[in-house]
């Protein structure tokens, strides 16, 4: 009787886990970058707990058609792969660990995480 009750008891839990919808993966912290504004000032951005595996065109990076933001840091828990080009293409990428920082002379326009 006892094993009986537990089969029933472990298929009812697994029905609750396949019935359950999965939350959507996110990279945990937070992603800044420096870029100038439109009147030539220096500005810090930031993307809090960025989707994973979702390519994401960073604001304020070439919204004038010529320039890029510059200097990400990657201060989540996933792989950020910034790219020179807006929609994550391109030839020109660079993949940063998690806590990582690049230099001013890193010009990036997208970022995509693991």
């Amino acid at each position: 009787m006892r094993l009986h009750s537990a089969v029933a008891a472990a298929a009812g839990a697994l029905m609750l886990v396949l019935a359950v919808p999965g939350s959507a993966s996110a990279a945990v912290g937070q992603f800044r970058y420096s870029y100038k504004t439109a009147d030539g000032y220096d500005a810090v951005g930031f993307i809090n707990n960025p989707e994973s595996g979702r390519c994401i065109d960073i604001r304020g990076a070439g919204s004038d058609g010529t320039s890029a933001s510059y200097a990400p840091k990657n201060l989540t828990d996933s792989t950020a792969t910034v790219f020179l080009e807006a929609g994550c293409t391109g030839d020109a990428f660079y993949s940063l660990r998690p806590g990582a920082g690049a230099s001013e002379r890193l010009l990036v326009r997208s970022v995509v995480f693991s």
